[in-house]
């Protein structure tokens, strides 16, 4: 898929994900938008990609904080007059016994991760109206299964499919296709690292990189895809379907 000429907003894009995301649709030639809240990092990431020749703006933003929304798709509208893709992937997560996880923390990765997948879409939608453009919201499989301890997260990350899913149906008439992708297990730290059960855990006989969201991230906003509308896209390497028994 190419990207030439597209203009693209990715949350969240100082490390991990999110800047591998950033990069490949620099790298597909197109004008990348780094929001991210972390200034040092978001700097690094578009550093990064204009030392490779690319075209880059970073915007700090804390998604948490719905004037910093609204600025940075007014900062990006005042820069190229348009915006063709969104990638919400900025997130938060927090693991502690619903015993004593306060008010405030669970607003904290609510406001994060869910609520500004709304404000952020649709923002940027009011601007697509009569384009077109694509909005992915980057889930999780933890939307699907669970560990101890991480009902926040869940509940966002839950809330993020279906609120694709709505968007997808609402938006649909201004010609925006809405979709949602929710990871496995993707190792954002040293690859090198990792043990041979780990990797064994998956059909796919290996942990995920980030390059594997990257590249749906592409064919979920490719023009030519747009029959793909309102859905989650699970890429785990097969890791929530394999089947699990005990020991005796």
């Amino acid at each position: 898929m190419s990207s030439i000429s597209k203009t693209v907003i990715v949350t969240g894009a100082g490390a991990g994900i999110g800047r591998c995301i950033a990069k490949t649709y620099a790298t597909e030639g197109a004008k990348v938008i780094v929001a991210e809240k972390n200034e040092a990092a978001g700097t690094e990431t578009a550093v990064k990609i204009k030392l490779a020749g690319h075209e880059a703006m970073f915007v700090k933003c804390d998604v948490s904080k719905p004037e910093d929304i609204i600025r940075l798709v007014n900062t990006t509208i005042e820069k190229y007059g348009f915006i063709d893709i969104v990638i919400n992937n900025a997130g938060v997560s927090r693991w502690k016994s619903p015993y004593e996880l306060s008010v405030d923390e669970w607003d904290e990765i609510l406001h994060t991760n869910l609520r500004s997948m709304f404000l952020l879409s649709r923002e940027a939608a009011r601007h697509m109206k009569g384009r077109g453009g694509s909005i992915v919201n980057i889930a999780s499989t933890r939307a699907f299964m669970s560990e101890p301890n991480t009902e926040a997260y869940a509940a966002s990350k839950g809330g993020i499919v279906a609120l694709t899913h709505a968007l997808a149906a609402s938006l649909a008439v201004d010609n925006i296709q809405v979709n949602c992708i929710s990871p496995g297990w993707i190792e954002t730290g040293d690859y090198s690292k990792l043990r041979e059960k780990d990797h064994k855990q998956h059909f796919a006989q290996r942990v995920g990189k980030p390059e594997d969201i990257a590249r749906a991230c592409l064919f979920l906003t490719a023009p030519e895809n747009n029959f793909v509308s309102g859905t989650n896209l699970t890429i785990d390497g097969g890791m929530t379907h394999k089947m699990i028994y005990e020991p005796d």
